[in-house]
């Protein structure tokens, strides 16, 4: 989520002068992380053997996990572990990790991208097919992000710490939502499974 990664990116930038490079970077790892888990993931699940049901469960749980530790946080985003350890690091290049994965596109999110595109291929959409590949390319995204991020100062004095925790918390909402349908419907698909056996 854009404003969970302006958080995050205020928090650890402190004093570094190469905020404009860490911004266009991260949006750069977050095109392509969603760009190859669109296109390419279930090569990759096909690969391990992994079931489109077992991919739907797994994501809802991992979303629903976000979801609840958004609406629940137990410690402020820019004293996770990968931001801590970043810290640390003298390199001080926060554009991978912990900015575009796990902040932006973690596993919950590469998750719901490869669900969607297998529903894209089993037609599970009303429209043409072209039309929801074409949208489904993060560029959008990414583009909301860098423009969250060049903007982080003006952003948090415009919300405030309370209004980005109130639209922190109803996001969090909103994901364990997505996480406990994600997982009704791979239980779906499991239960056809057996029964087309």
């Amino acid at each position: 989520m854009p404003l969970t990664t302006v958080v995050l990116l205020l928090g650890l930038s402190g004093d570094m002068t190469n905020e404009d490079y860490q911004s266009k970077m991260t949006c750069i790892y977050v095109f392509i992380i969603m760009s190859v888990s669109f296109y390419c993931g279930q090569l990759v699940m096909s690969r391990f053997g992994i079931s489109i049901s077992g991919l739907r469960i797994a994501g809802g749980m991992i979303v629903g996990i976000i979801g609840f530790r958004m609406l629940f946080p137990q410690q402020p985003s820019h004293k996770t572990l990968e931001a801590d350890e970043k810290k640390k690091e003298i390199s001080n290049n926060i554009a991978f990790v912990p900015l575009a994965m796990p902040s932006t596109a973690g596993p919950g999110t590469i998750a719901m991208i490869i669900s969607m595109s297998s529903t894209v291929k089993s037609g599970g959409y009303n429209v043409s097919t072209w039309v929801v590949y074409a949208s489904s390319i993060p560029l959008l995204l990414c583009i909301i992000l860098w423009f969250c991020m060049r903007n982080a100062g003006s952003i948090m004095r415009f919300m405030g710490k309370s209004g980005i925790e109130a639209t922190s918390k109803i996001m969090g909402f909103l994901l364990v939502c997505v996480g406990t349908q994600f997982i009704i419907n791979g239980v779906k698909e499991l239960i056809l499974s057996f029964q087309n056996i």
